[in-house]
């Protein structure tokens, strides 16, 4: 990990309606692994993706075709920061300095040479970024652990699923481009002995590579576990930059998806070991249990049995 000024405040604003939130969160998790520092992603519209230090732009797309960075690029570009010598200061053109016209305006670490000038299709509506399908990178595996208590109607675990399926698609490219194949395994946690097993502590739980995504978190009463088994329950609630979500962020969880593939977690894959559940799952499982012996015993009228000599097998006499 390079040494910088951890001051720095970094920020990628990127479009929303194509997409770029991927490409932000990748940029986002490669400036984490790299300098530590964790940038700011700003939602944007109109094709744009900027990046942005202390307030100084130092690369944008527009007026470029919109071409998106390569992560390297931009990394250099924080690591050179803070070089004020006079021939980086010309060239550096603020945003609200951009010519409107000529296509090939020149914004600091932008190669404008890669721009076709007046060509017919150099200002075409803004192309994003297309990774090669014949692209041979060697294979990594990457194994994500999905973990609840009910998925029938627990609203918090059901849409957490479908955030966690979206994510998984919306990186799919980057994933593939990178040799990383995904397995995602659903796991129902039906009691204690299995909760303990897999230290499983609360529903739902999001594990990659074995690495919790959350380890930290807040419980709230959940009214939908309470109908599965009869009894008040706390669900978890996530906590992303700073907000509560009752079910899992996509943008959290690509961002978690990407800061394995590009840097990997330092901690240990191994499961966390506990002995004793907390009170909250342990009161779940108690009251999912009392309500399955109801609904599975026999209620009899007190005159089933018969007066008959049939009564010495019925009544077992």
């Amino acid at each position: 990990m390079n040494t910088i000024n951890k001051s720095l405040g970094i920020e990628i604003t990127y479009c929303v309606e194509r997409g770029y939130l991927s490409n932000a969160s990748s940029l986002e998790a490669a400036i984490y692994n790299e300098f530590g520092i964790k940038p700011k992603l700003l939602q944007g519209h109109e094709g744009i993706f900027e990046v942005m230090i202390n307030n100084r732009l130092i690369y944008t797309n527009m007026k470029q075709c919109g071409r998106l960075p390569k992560n390297e690029d931009i990394l250099r570009d924080i690591l050179n920061f803070g070089d004020d010598s006079p021939s980086k200061n010309k060239e550096e053109v603020k945003l609200k300095e951009l010519p409107s016209d000529p296509c090939c305006a020149k914004v600091i670490n932008i190669n404008s040479s890669a721009c076709c000038g007046p060509s017919a299709n150099c200002c075409s509506p803004i192309q994003e970024s297309v990774i090669p399908d014949n692209i041979e990178t060697p294979k990594r595996s990457l194994e994500i652990e999905f973990m609840y208590i009910d998925l029938e109607v627990c609203t918090r675990c059901l849409g957490t699923e479908s955030n966690l399926e979206v994510a998984i698609s919306e990186v799919a490219q980057i994933l593939k481009a990178t040799g990383v194949e995904v397995t995602v395994k659903k796991i129902l946690v039906e009691d204690e002995e299995q909760a303990i097993k897999l230290g499983f502590v609360t529903s739902p739980t999001i594990r990659i590579n074995g690495h919790d995504i959350q380890l930290d978190f807040k419980e709230s009463l959940c009214e939908s576990c309470g109908d599965v088994c009869g009894d008040m329950v706390d669900c978890r609630v996530w906590i992303y930059q700073g907000k509560e979500y009752t079910e899992a962020p996509k943008a959290m969880l690509i961002d978690a998806i990407l800061r394995e593939v590009y840097g990997g977690s330092k901690t240990s894959s191994e499961r966390p070991k506990i002995t004793e559940l907390p009170e909250n799952l342990r009161n779940f499982f108690l009251a999912k249990r009392k309500q399955q012996a109801n609904q599975n015993a026999v209620e009899f009228p007190d005159n089933i049995c018969c007066s008959s000599p049939a009564s010495d097998k019925c009544c077992g006499k």
